[in-house]
């Protein structure tokens, strides 16, 4: 069973969201205070749900910080009743997997976990292994590595990649990024499709992520 870590401040929406997740069969360990939560950022979990402003001192952007200093993989899900384009490039910025605004249906935050659980950890590809200049890509590990180093990519991140290097030099829309990564039921701006490319860039600057403007993007 997979355990959902839930921070939501809000009593009535943690129950609501708690009562969803358990009727989909996930195991839910809660907290209403930002404190209780990052004294017990190392509980076995398989993902993390935070809400950015908490009630106390402690925000979901510093539970995030202490959550990767142990767990770089671990998939987050931030939920803000603040609908900022600044506030989702700082939490994709800080790793997380997810951003949802509120008020949101607990349907879609269940939709949006049920698609991270299954990309995260249900992933099968045959022991396949992905060469790409000095990149070895281990697609049924789901791992990435440059000169036996292994490369910290999130979730988003490792699935842009394989997206990539399995269909190389085919072009693809932001749409069609946005559907295969977060999903049909995403609903937000396509600039995220940029910020995730440049992260990806970033950490993995041999990729040949060619941009097409005012469309999309292709590895060559």
């Amino acid at each position: 069973m997979y355990n959902i870590v839930l921070v939501e401040d809000e009593k009535d929406l943690n129950s609501l969201i708690r009562a969803y997740l358990e009727k989909e069969g996930y195991s839910v360990t809660s907290y209403e205070r930002g404190i209780d939560a990052i004294n017990n950022v190392n509980i076995p979990a398989h993902l993390w749900i935070l809400d950015i402003m908490l009630g106390d001192d402690v925000s979901g952007y510093d539970i995030i910080k202490k959550i990767r200093e142990i767990n770089p993989d671990m998939p987050v899900i931030f939920t803000s009743a603040r609908d900022k384009e600044l506030d989702k490039i700082i939490g994709l910025e800080l790793g997380s997997d997810d951003y949802i605004t509120k008020p949101y249906s607990p349907k879609e935050l269940v939709l949006r976990v049920n698609n991270i659980i299954r990309r995260a950890y249900l992933y099968s590809s045959d022991n396949k292994r992905v060469s790409y200049k000095n990149y070895v890509i281990d697609l049924d590990k789901r791992m990435a590595t440059l000169n036996d180093k292994d490369i910290n990519l999130t979730t988003l991140e490792f699935d842009l990649l394989y997206m990539f290097v399995t269909n190389k030099k085919r072009s693809f829309s932001r749409d069609d990024i946005l559907n295969n990564i977060w999903g049909d039921n995403y609903f937000g701006t396509d600039r995220v499709v940029d910020d995730l490319v440049r992260r990806l860039r970033k950490k993995m600057p041999e990729l040949d992520i060619n941009t097409i403007y005012g469309y999309g993007y292709r590895l060559i």
